[in-house]
């Protein structure tokens, strides 16, 4: 009977034993994980890898189509474990993709390009590297003019017969190196020929807005307003062709600043007729009162046909070198009396001379501009006269007393003239004095100076600025042809 109990014990627990096992079993279940890692670290724990490499591979899509590429690369730091354990806490596969997007870069097939000059340094990233050819070809043409270029490139270009333009190189000015690449989509990667275009004009400069004209607006008055030049107004707005295109009141129109990136360098020779201004000729008739005057004959401007190789980068005439010059029409001098004699030092308001040799070009007009020494938008408060060579002579603009005869290093050899009328003249970048000294009266059409580039100058050339008003304190400067 003892055994027949302790049979019946034994067996009781032996059930109790298999329930309780079960029951644990049931709670502790092992499975299948896997962890995922980030150079050997574990950023987290996923139920599948197929679910893992799917939406990785989901984003990839995305990624391909952004930036019209075959591949995207995963970063080689990421692996996958297969684990056995119990029952563990799992992430979701999108929060494991953002943990690997910020600890890693996906990258993609591309090329890094390095633009270098002297003041400046830029990369980017493209997809192709024909599509950055297609950029730079296109900002080409924006500087050049596409039918110019289109004929420079095919070497349909017209000799020059009588007058013209032929353009002997084109060709950037930077040092630019290009290197296939893994790029990190991380980066600002451009994928289409008119974004690397639009960065290549603007850099990474967000000054661009819309202008709606008004009664009396014109292409000059819009550009000088907004402090831009003409030729970038152009260029912002395709619409018009020339500065001397029409403008109706209400047209909407975009102002943008330059800031280009590349250096589109054009080397031509110009020829063309040019204005050959007459003189005025003036005699002194003791016996008329001051203030007596006759014109006995009327000045006539002849003209003169001038040959010039130029050097222009991104729009902007840099060098101007005169090869020849011949008269085609000469000029008639303009002859007055008048009566008594001139007063020293006291200019007319009505008869300025022109301060340079004939046949001359105007490289810089008064207005804003990138400054083509220091690349900065400023002011340009002045016309440049060029092509009568180094070593002309410089004239002064009218009677008055030399104010000022020194040098700096933006101006270089300059003078300042006070013509007693209240007006100021300044002759800046002469290569020497003529023999004149501060305090010295001047009569109109002396040298006082010759043409030249010292300071801050790209060639050789005059700048010319008329001051209303004492310079620099208190005057202001106007367009030298409000004169003429």
């Amino acid at each position: 009977m003892k055994k027949v109990l302790f049979i019946i014990f034994l067996s009781a627990c032996s059930l109790l034993f298999i329930c309780l096992g079960y029951n644990q079993t049931n709670n502790q279940q092992v499975r299948t994980y896997y962890n995922v890692y980030f150079k050997g670290e574990t950023i987290g724990i996923v139920d599948s890898e197929t679910e893992l490499l799917t939406y990785i591979e989901k984003k990839q899509d995305e990624l391909k189509h952004d930036y019209s590429t075959e591949n995207v690369y995963v970063p080689n730091e990421i692996d996958i474990e297969k684990i056995i354990s119990y029952k563990k806490d799992v992430d979701l596969v999108e929060d494991i993709y953002k943990t690997i997007e910020n600890l890693a870069s996906f990258t993609i097939d591309g090329y890094q390009i390095t633009i270098t000059n002297e003041e400046n340094k830029a990369i980017i990233y493209v997809t192709k590297r024909e599509l950055f050819d297609q950029a730079v070809e296109n900002v080409i043409k924006l500087f050049v003019g596409e039918d110019k270029y289109n004929q420079y490139k095919n070497g349909t270009q017209q000799k020059i017969d009588d007058t013209g333009v032929y353009i002997n190189s084109i060709y950037l000015d930077n040092n630019i190196s290009i290197k296939e690449t893994k790029v990190s989509t991380k980066e600002k990667i451009y994928s289409t020929a008119d974004e690397i275009a639009q960065y290549l004009m603007y850099g990474n400069n967000n000054r661009h807005k819309k202008y709606v004209t008004s009664i009396g607006d014109t292409i000059e008055s819009i550009s000088f307003k907004n402090e831009i030049s003409t030729e970038e107004f152009i260029m912002a707005n395709s619409q018009f062709s020339s500065i001397n295109s029409l403008i109706y009141p209400g047209q909407e129109v975009t102002i943008s600043v330059l800031d280009p990136q590349i250096r589109v360098t054009v080397e031509q020779k110009v020829v063309e007729n040019n204005t050959l201004q007459y003189n005025t000729v003036e005699t002194i008739d003791e016996e008329k009162v001051i203030g007596y005057t006759s014109v006995v004959q009327n000045g006539e401007n002849g003209i003169i046909k001038v040959a010039q190789d130029e050097k222009i980068v991104n729009g902007t005439s840099v060098y101007v070198k005169p090869i020849s010059k011949e008269v085609i029409k000469p000029a008639v001098d303009k002859i007055v009396i008048k009566g008594g004699k001139k007063v020293s030092g006291v200019g007319s308001l009505t008869d300025w001379a022109w301060p340079t040799d004939s046949g001359w070009s105007i490289t810089s007009k008064f207005g804003y501009r990138i400054n083509p020494v220091t690349h900065k938008r400023e002011l340009h408060g002045a016309i440049d006269i060029a092509g009568t060579g180094y070593g002309s002579p410089v004239y002064a603009a009218n009677n008055g007393i030399i104010m000022t005869k020194t040098h700096n290093g933006t101006a270089g050899n300059y003078i300042v003239i006070n013509h007693n009328n209240g007006y100021y003249t300044q002759y800046n970048h002469m290569s020497k004095f003529a023999n004149v000294t501060v305090g010295q009266a001047v009569e109109k059409g002396q040298i006082i100076g010759y043409v030249g580039m010292t300071g801050q100058a790209t060639g050789p050339h005059l700048h010319f600025a008329v001051w209303v008003g004492r310079p620099w304190v208190g005057g202001y400067q106007i367009n030298p042809f409000n004169l003429y």
